[in-house]
C-alpha cells in the first residue's frame, strides 16, 4: 500500500493535470452510482403521496415539434406508468438526488481532487451558480430525451415496470455524463490551489528570527570563553603607543 501511495505521489508530481482528471474521473462515477440507488428510493417514496398527482410545468420556453407548449420543467401531474410525467413528486426525486450528490461531490473534489486551499466560502459560491445553471440546462435537454426513453423501455420493449426502472438510470447517466463534462472545467477554476507561503513577510531588517537569536548566543557564548591573557594582549594591542621622552632637550632644557 505504502508503494502505491509513494508511486501516486510522484504521478501527481509529474502529472498533475491527468492526475486531477483520474480522480475527478473516480468520485465523479462513485457519486453517480449513490444517484442509481438514491434516485429510486426517492421517486418510490414520493409516489405514495399525493405530490406526484401535482403538475410541475414551469419556465414555458417555445413549443414541442407537436405544437404543445414546450417546458424547461416539465412534469404533468401522474405516474409515468400511467402515461403521467411523475408531477411534483418526480421533479422533487431528481432535484434532491442531483443535490446530495453535488455536495458530497464538492468536497471530494476540493479536498482531494484539487487540493483547494482557497476560500470555501467563495468557491462554493460560485459551485452553487454553476450547479443552478447546468440544472437549467439539463432541465432543458431532458425534455427532448425524457419521454422517449420511458417509453422506449416501457412500451416498445414491453418491459413495464422494469422499464421505468431502467430509464430511471438512463436518464441519470445522461444526468451525470452533462455534469461531468461541464463541471471539470469548472472546478479547474474555482478550486485553485495557491503557494503555502505566498503572502509571508520577507525577512527584513530589525526583523527577529530564530537563526538570528542562535547566532547572536552562539557569538556571545565564545566571547564569555576567551582567556584572560587574550584579553589583555588584545587590549595592549589596541592601546595606542606611548611616546618615550628624549635626553636631547636643547639649552634651554639643560
Amino acid at each position: 500500500m505504502n508503494a502505491i501511495k509513494t508511486w501516486w505521489h510522484g504521478f501527481e508530481e509529474r502529472h498533475t493535470g491527468v492526475a486531477q482528471f483520474l480522480m475527478f474521473f473516480v468520485f465523479s462515477n462513485a457519486v453517480t452510482v449513490l444517484q442509481f440507488v438514491l434516485m429510486p428510493l426517492l421517486r418510490g417514496w414520493f409516489n405514495g403521496t399525493d405530490l406526484v398527482n401535482q403538475d410541475f410545468q414551469v419556465l414555458p420556453v417555445g413549443s414541442n415539434v407537436d405544437g404543445s407548449q414546450y417546458y424547461m420543467f416539465d412534469y404533468p401531474a401522474g405516474e409515468i406508468s400511467d402515461g403521467g410525467g411523475g408531477g411534483l413528486a418526480y421533479f422533487l426525486a431528481v432535484q434532491i438526488t442531483l443535490a446530495v450528490a453535488q455536495i458530497i461531490n464538492f468536497f471530494l473534489q476540493r479536498n482531494i481532487t484539487f487540493k483547494s486551499n482557497t476560500s470555501a466560502w467563495v468557491a462554493a459560491a460560485w459551485y452553487f451558480l454553476a450547479y443552478v445553471i447546468i440544472t437549467f440546462v439539463a432541465a432543458a435537454a431532458q425534455g427532448f430525451y425524457k419521454v422517449p426513453v420511458y417509453d422506449f423501455f416501457m412500451d416498445t420493449l414491453g418491459w413495464g415496470s422494469t422499464g421505468e426502472s431502467v430509464a430511471d438510470v438512463v436518464t441519470m447517466v445522461i444526468n451525470a455524463a452533462i455534469s461531468f463534462w461541464v463541471f471539470f472545467p469548472i472546478f479547474k477554476i474555482i478550486f485553485k490551489r495557491v503557494p503555502e507561503d505566498e503572502g509571508a513577510d520577507p525577512v527584513g531588517a530589525g526583523q527577529v528570527t530564530d537563526a538570528s537569536v542562535a547566532q547572536s548566543s552562539k557569538a556571545a557564548s565564545g566571547a564569555g570563553n576567551t582567556p584572560a591573557s587574550s584579553s589583555v594582549e588584545s587590549a595592549d594591542a589596541a592601546a595606542p603607543a606611548q611616546a618615550t621622552p628624549t635626553n636631547d632637550a636643547g639649552p634651554e632644557g639643560r
